[in-house]
């Protein structure tokens, strides 16, 4: 249960989520604070009941909090410690997980965000023209088209139809390559999974605000260097 595995399709378009690292890294981290983890389950549809055993340790200093980071052309940004008003900015989120596209979409829409969300890319690039979004966030790992197709094909739009829609990867595809991958595909960001609310709003923030900013070029690489 708690051993990495991978899938056999392991391309960014396979049709099943997931990378076979959860468990892994919930081992280990768990063994990191000298604790252990099991699992049990009765039998085929009666649910799993997990088990975290952790050692006591006596009250110590206040742990120092740390700004979760976000990457904007490859660089590394510290997000705002509280969470911004997005009051009226329409967000397209696009996620095939339920459980993830629920919690962005709980997250956005306590900052007064208007969330439409979706699980493909060809429902997104509908919707871009459709419901003309302020922003897009996108997940990496879609079945069918992934979200280096999905962007591609948002550029390919007219600037006035969402070719100039300022987007984000919001994905569990984490190394530099990727975030590197991402930006040149046609998003102006690349953040992490998992991603805290603080960084989702600032970052759903300063992507609306370029879209407010006069169009300096056409909406693929013109953003990369936005602050």
């Amino acid at each position: 249960m708690f051993d990495r595995f991978r899938q056999l399709d392991s391309s960014s378009r396979r049709a099943h989520g997931g990378l076979g690292l959860g468990l892994a890294i919930v081992r280990h981290v768990v063994e990191l604070h000298g604790g252990t983890v099991s699992c049990d389950s009765e039998g085929e549809g009666k649910g799993a009941m997990f088990r975290v055993r952790l050692p006591k340790r006596a009250p110590g200093p206040a742990a120092v909090a740390v700004a979760p980071e976000t990457r904007v052309a490859g660089t590394l940004r510290p997000a705002d410690d509280e969470l911004v008003d997005l009051t009226g900015i329409k967000v397209l989120l696009v996620d095939d997980e339920p459980d993830a596209r629920e919690l962005l979409t709980e997250v956005l829409q306590q900052c007064g965000a208007i969330v439409v969300a979706t699980h493909s890319a060809d429902e997104a690039l509908r919707l871009v023209q459709r419901e003309r979004p302020a922003v897009l966030l996108s997940d990496i790992g879609l079945p069918g088209e992934d979200g280096y197709r999905l962007i591609s094909r948002v550029r390919a739009l007219p600037p006035g139809k969402g070719g100039d829609l300022p987007a984000a990867a919001i994905t569990a595809y984490a190394r530099s390559d990727d975030a590197q991958r991402a930006l040149q595909a046609g998003y102006q960001r690349h953040a992490p999974k998992p991603i805290q609310p603080t960084t989702l709003a600032a970052l759903v923030a300063g992507l609306a605000q370029m879209g407010r900013l006069p169009a300096a070029g056409n909406g693929g690489g013109s953003g990369h260097s936005a602050a």
